[in-house]
């Protein structure tokens, strides 16, 4: 598993999923995009793969595809357009790419080739009033958890298995 860190600058969102796929379809990879104000850390999407593919493993998958699976485990939601608020959009934005099996070397050069992509330090460099607003965590709730932002956003993520 690659988590590729970077500012991009999408200016047609199609093409740029496109890219993604074509990326994912020639080297075997899953690779999935997120808007890095929401990735809480390295831990919050690792998470969401381990769900997502035991989810699959199980027959208990929400989407037919494991890209979709796992942002819908990342987002901690169950409709797909909701998910997708975390996933990549239009502008300039920081983003996580999250690539998994395959080809993950060739995935990783390909992306960096075929889109508008400048390396940067983004994993964790989250927007916490973002991350609260879409994951509806309140303060109180937040200082029950002694502030552990990212503890709570993966045990909205692990609410996903329960929430059938």
């Amino acid at each position: 598993m690659r988590f590729l860190e970077a500012n991009a600058t999408v200016s047609d969102l199609d093409s740029f999923i496109e890219t993604v796929g074509a990326v994912a379809d020639e080297t075997g990879a899953t690779i999935q995009a997120f808007d890095a104000r929401y990735v809480v850390g390295r831990a919050h999407l690792e998470h969401a793969v381990t769900l997502a593919d035991r989810a699959i493993e199980r027959g208990n998958e929400i989407a037919r595809d494991r890209a979709v699976e796992f942002i819908l485990y990342a987002s901690g939601r169950r409709q797909i357009n909701r998910a997708f608020e975390i996933g990549v959009s239009e502008g300039t934005l920081p983003v996580v790419i999250l690539v998994d099996g395959g080809d993950e070397s060739a995935a990783e050069s390909a992306l960096f080739d075929r889109l508008d992509l400048e390396p940067a330090d983004t994993l964790g460099d989250y927007d916490e009033s973002l991350v609260r607003e879409f994951y509806n965590i309140g303060d109180a709730e937040l200082a029950a958890a002694d502030g552990d932002l990212s503890a709570l956003v993966r045990e909205r993520v692990s609410l996903l298995t329960v929430d059938r």
